[in-house]
């Protein structure tokens, strides 16, 4: 027979028992413990949260850009992307931004010359932009069968940096449309950025590719 049981408690609710022989019973309310358990589920969520708040703000601190730049170009990114979803909703969904240090690149394509001419007005007027890099096609092709293959690239590109231990790639941005792959970036040196140049132009089905990459030491890195 098990020591162990229950008993109804006065009030309500149940009292744990563990039988002790002849040195009788021991009695411990399920309540604490119920609330103790609750208490550590808790804790364990806020555990989770700070330590993924914590690696959020180490992954920004180890950017060549730093917590600061990274939150201002977050904020410019926003800001761009609120501008044109307010002045045409077709305008966000079909272009796309990278944002690094204030410099803008826009990629991406639209059916008429003033919804380019726009895109980059509305670009400029983020606070905080350096540069806008426009890379925006005039089109009236489709996407068909284009966007798959373009996510391909991309992210067979991001995977190639990442475990390359010679290329600090959370300093790079990748973008791919209609096959080609458009670099924004931060390189250590000359060697980092050939070798993601050539990471890019070795892939399947790329047909060229536009690198928008500044080295460590770039002028243009100088606060104005």
């Amino acid at each position: 027979m098990s020591p162990f049981g229950t008993m109804a408690a006065p009030g309500g609710g149940l009292i744990a028992t563990i039988d002790l022989g002849s040195e009788g019973m021991t009695r411990v309310s399920l309540a604490p413990l119920a609330a103790l358990a609750a208490a550590a589920i808790l804790l364990a969520g806020c555990v989770t949260a700070a330590v993924g708040a914590g690696a959020t703000v180490g992954v920004a601190a180890a950017e060549e850009r730093g917590v600061g730049g990274a939150a201002t170009d977050t904020k410019i990114r926003a800001t761009i992307n609120a501008l044109w979803m307010d002045r045409d909703i077709e305008m966000w969904r079909k272009l796309g931004l990278n944002v690094m240090e204030g410099r803008v690149l826009l990629t991406g394509k639209v059916d008429k010359p003033e919804q380019h001419e726009e895109a980059v007005r509305l670009a400029w007027r983020a606070e905080s932009v350096k540069e806008v890099i426009d890379e925006i096609k005039v089109t009236s092709a489709g996407d068909i069968g284009n966007y798959a293959r373009d996510v391909q690239i991309s992210t067979e590109l991001k995977s190639k940096l990442l475990l390359d231990k010679h290329v600090l790639s959370i300093n790079y941005a990748v973008t791919t449309v209609d096959q080609v792959i458009y670099l924004l970036g931060i390189a250590q040196d000359l060697e980092e950025r050939e070798r993601v140049n050539n990471y890019a132009r070795a892939l399947p089905y790329v047909k060229k590719v536009v690198n928008h990459v500044i080295l460590k030491d770039d002028q243009r890195r100088k606060p104005s």
